[in-house]
């Protein structure tokens, strides 16, 4: 038995920081969860909206050696612009440095926006998604940086957000595939977000950056 505890103990200390140190936030002012691998910042600011005007948000961030994680809520309560304006202003601003490999629908619950995998023209590689839910834009980005090996952290970290307000941005039917069918009916968010975090864990990171955790079967993005 002591052997037995010797070793958990062993493989306890030895496990990567990064797989130990992986926490979930709750943030109830703006109706989400997610995920960070640190303590994240937190950044009252501006963003810039797709009319011109600078409307209030908050940045919720960590960076890291290998890689950023940022998620940002921008306030458009006031600034009565279409789903489409934001979320193509939203897209147009995150890939003038780089190039979109894949752009599709996202969907987590009932809130629907737009999933893309950006390649920077400085080697980086960044997993997003952004929705328009409930008069604000929620944009969340993993960023491996370049010449490091966190592709597979990038996708984990997009894929932890979870809205906590049961409330939808579309109308009856389905706008885009929902994330983690099967984990969903299972356990709630949790099996959703071990499905993503195996998928990420398990591939090369070149390879991570190339498959959407949450539908597997989607094709392959050409990094």
């Amino acid at each position: 038995m002591r052997l037995i505890a010797f070793m958990l103990a062993l493989c306890a200390v030895s496990a990567p920081a990064s797989a130990q140190s992986w926490k979930e936030y709750s943030y109830p002012d703006y109706a989400f969860r997610v995920s960070f691998p640190a303590q994240p910042t937190v950044e009252t600011t501006t963003y810039p909206a797709a009319d011109g005007h600078a409307v209030p948000a908050q940045i919720y961030s960590v960076a890291q050696d290998n890689g950023v994680f940022k998620m940002t809520v921008a306030d458009l309560t006031n600034a009565a612009l279409e789903e489409t304006a934001v979320i193509d202003h939203a897209v147009a601003a995150l890939s003038k440095d780089g190039e979109i490999k894949v752009n599709i629908p996202a969907r987590v619950s009932r809130v629907f926006g737009r999933q893309l995998s950006i390649l920077g023209t400085d080697g980086s590689r960044s997993s997003i998604a952004m929705f328009y839910h409930e008069g604000r834009l929620y944009q969340i980005e993993g960023k491996s940086l370049p010449n490091s090996n966190a592709t597979a952290d990038a996708i984990r970290f997009q894929q932890s957000l979870i809205f906590t307000d049961n409330a939808s941005n579309g109308p009856p039917g389905d706008r885009g595939p929902r994330r983690g069918d099967r984990a969903d009916r299972g356990g709630g968010g949790r099996g959703r977000r071990d499905a993503a975090a195996r998928c990420a864990d398990t591939a090369p990171a070149p390879d991570a950056a190339k498959f959407d955790c949450r539908n597997p079967a989607a094709a392959p993005a050409p990094y």
